[in-house]
């Protein structure tokens, strides 16, 4: 039986799912600091399927744990959501495409 390479996190139904299918998941339940370290390595292999595929399930993932981490953070996705508008007002967004080549000095 073919076992993952190593430990990530899954959504919580995975392991009843595997179990269904005949299969037997061994598993642990992480919190506190761990569960921070596996989410942002979950972040990084969400962001890598979705820029691999461009399928628009793997961007829904990728903002699920996104999102998950801002809770995890004590930040609401609202409180984010405010951010992004004052970092936009300040900044500018991304709709224009702007690729910065370099930049020199005066």
């Amino acid at each position: 039986m073919p076992r993952s390479a190593r430990p990530k996190l899954v959504r919580d139904k995975i392991p009843e799912l595997l179990m269904r299918s005949g299969r037997r998941p061994v598993f642990r339940r992480v919190s506190g600091d761990e569960l921070k370290e596996y989410v942002s390595a979950k972040i990084l292999e969400e962001a890598k399927e979705f820029a691999a595929s461009s399928e628009i399930e793997e961007l829904v993932d990728l903002l699920e744990i996104v999102c998950f981490r801002f809770q995890l953070e004590g930040f609401s996705v609202q409180d984010a959501q405010d951010l992004m508008v004052r970092k936009r007002q300040e900044r500018g967004g991304f709709e224009g495409g702007v690729v910065l080549q370099s930049v020199e000095s005066l």
